[in-house]
């Protein structure tokens, strides 16, 4: 009797994406990944993407779930709340992404593979490992917050990734488990480091893959000056074991 596939949940939190979240649900269904099941987490997006969720588990129910938030109170939040809806669930791998089609779903396949065949307990999507690269329409000041946050974030945790921002990624249950997902406070880009530095200091291996990163088409960036400035205070208290 053949094996049973893993049972893999793509979390993706969604504000004001009602034009992306069809496009990213369809390219998901055809990935070759058996098991995969897409869980939206909106939180109360007053365009309407609640509602495209909705519509999309009705018409796929067995693929696609749908997490409602009564607030928008940060990107953190919101992966914790669909991280740990996915482990209930009975998720084995739990694969994170953004709503706004940066990420290419046709990565998934090479990610589950690395994480299945590499010992790792965590893959990352990379920009910046060889054979990653991101839009040539990605803008300039974009590009040079990236390249300069991850020099940061590295030389504070010492987490040795090549795209240590990155917020693209597989994970295995045991290893969300075994981070305390329940203790997590970071709310905006400032979560992505702070579940790295939770997994390198308990010993865990994480893996990087290459991907291209794309610029969004649609709807807007969600990286404001809040976001911005949580972001650069939370490696120095990770750095000294406060909290976000």
């Amino acid at each position: 009797m053949a094996p049973v596939p893993l049972k893999t949940v793509v979390v993706v939190p969604t504000y004001n994406e009602r034009d992306n979240l069809p496009v990213l649900a369809g390219l998901l269904a055809e990935l070759p990944v058996p098991n995969l099941r897409l869980l939206v987490v909106d939180d109360d997006s007053p365009d309407g993407t609640g509602e495209v969720a909705d519509k999309l588990a009705a018409d796929s129910p067995d693929t696609v779930g749908v997490l409602h938030r009564v607030t928008k109170d940060g990107l953190g939040r919101a992966y914790v709340a669909g991280m740990t809806r996915a482990l209930d669930e009975g998720a084995d791998v739990v694969v994170q992404m953004d709503a706004d089609l940066s990420h290419p779903p046709s990565a998934i396949p090479a990610m589950l593979d690395t994480l299945r065949t590499g010992n790792a307990a965590a893959v990352i999507g990379s920009r910046y490992v060889a054979g990653g690269s991101t839009a040539p329409d990605w803008p300039r000041s974009r590009r040079a917050l990236s390249a300069w946050a991850n020099v940061y974030v590295n030389t504070i945790l010492r987490l040795r990734l090549k795209d240590a921002t990155a917020g693209f990624k597989a994970w295995r249950a045991e290893t969300l488990r075994a981070i305390d997902l329940d203790s997590v406070r970071s709310n905006g880009y400032a979560f992505q480091f702070e579940m790295n530095h939770r997994a390198v200091r308990r010993g865990f291996t994480l893996l990087e893959v290459p991907i291209r990163f794309e610029e969004r088409d649609r709807g807007t960036s969600k990286m404001d000056l809040g976001v911005q400035l949580e972001s650069a205070l939370a490696p120095w208290k990770l750095c000294f074991g406060g909290r976000p």
